[in-house]
Order: structure tokens, then C-alpha cells, then sequence
């Protein structure tokens, strides 16, 4: 578990550009199977890819896109267990990943950026890829 202080503001860098904080596996549950439309849910993390590459990124798309998700939704890998694990039953088959990006459309597993695909790229190659997914599917 990580220190409150030192994971508030990597939470706050999403959570200020209208990312709701999953914290528990009921907001979870009640979040992304029912979601009506198309939801963004980020698996955050405090490793150096999320903060150098994921999160910004991940913002980066949505001020691109023309064609936005319904839903943004996240949780915090190390941070908020619970939340996280009961996210991780809904990106089945793909395996635990930190950080990592899925895209729901009606409930339903579209699209998933596991930590290989955000190690090493940049974040506007992330912000391409996720732009794409939400023309595809938004």
C-alpha cells in the first residue's frame, strides 16, 4: 500500500479532467457491466510508464477525439485492491496489468492496452491509438 500523500495527485491527474475513482468492487460492479454507451476505464498506477506516458496520453486523446467515451471511469493499482481486482474479472481474458486501459461498449470488453502497450511508446502514440479505438467505437 502506498502512502495517501504520495498517490493523491497521480489520482487527481485524471480525476480533474472528469475521471470518476472507483474505490471499492461494488462502484465497480454497479459501473462498468451497466454502463450504457462507452466507458473508459483506466487502471492507474504509480510506476514511471503511467505517469510519463499513460496518464498523459490518456488525456491527450480525449481533448483530440472527436468522438469522446460516455463514461470515465478509473482505479488504482496498489492502491484501491479491491477495486482494482473486481476490474481486472471484467478485462478477462487479458491478464492483471499496471497501468493499463480497457474500452466497454454497452458492458462489453472493445479494446485493451496492456502495460506492454504503453511501455516504451510515447503518449501521443497511446493518445493515436486510444483516439482510433473511440472513432471505432463511440
Amino acid at each position: 500500500m502506498y502512502p495517501p500523500e504520495l498517490v493523491q495527485p497521480m489520482k487527481e491527474d485524471l480525476t480533474r479532467v472528469g475521471f470518476q475513482q472507483l474505490v471499492s468492487a461494488s462502484e465497480v460492479d454497479a459501473s462498468i457491466p451497466t454502463s450504457k454507451g462507452v466507458a473508459l476505464v483506466v487502471v492507474n498506477s504509480v510506476c514511471g510508464c503511467a505517469a510519463g506516458n499513460l496518464r498523459p496520453g490518456v488525456k491527450k486523446s480525449l481533448e483530440i477525439a472527436g468522438k469522446k467515451p460516455d463514461h470515465l471511469l478509473t482505479v488504482f493499482a496498489g492502491v484501491d485492491s479491491e477495486a482494482t481486482q473486481q476490474a481486472r474479472k471484467y478485462f478477462l481474458p487479458f491478464p492483471p496489468s499496471s497501468p493499463s486501459v480497457a474500452l466497454f461498449k454497452d458492458g462489453k470488453l472493445v479494446h485493451f492496452l496492456e502495460r506492454h502497450n504503453i511501455e516504451g511508446v510515447t503518449a501521443a502514440m497511446i493518445a493515436e491509438n486510444l483516439e482510433a479505438a473511440y472513432e471505432e467505437f463511440c
